[in-house]
């Protein structure tokens, strides 16, 4: 336990929460494309690692059924 108490105390709580929301960011996008596009085993795999964004960045681009591209993520630009 104390690896993780150092690690904790190395770390501000600002970088911390940055990377709580970035990780809930492409979690939750990811997690919602898996479920719609009806793959049960990512969906699993994303749920299950943690892997800060990581592994639901990589679904999303390259092995969903309908891969995203960055224009997908500039939602602001008008169409």
């Amino acid at each position: 336990m104390t690896g993780f108490n150092s690690f904790s105390s190395t770390i501000s709580p600002i970088t911390f929460s940055l990377l709580f929301i970035w990780q809930l960011l492409w979690k939750g996008l990811a997690l919602w494309k898996s479920a719609k596009q009806n793959q049960r085993n990512w969906f699993i795999a994303i749920i299950i690692l943690n892997t800060l964004g990581i592994l639901e960045i990589i679904y999303l681009f390259k092995f969903a059924k309908k891969p995203m591209k960055i224009q997908e993520l500039m939602f602001w630009e008008s169409k």
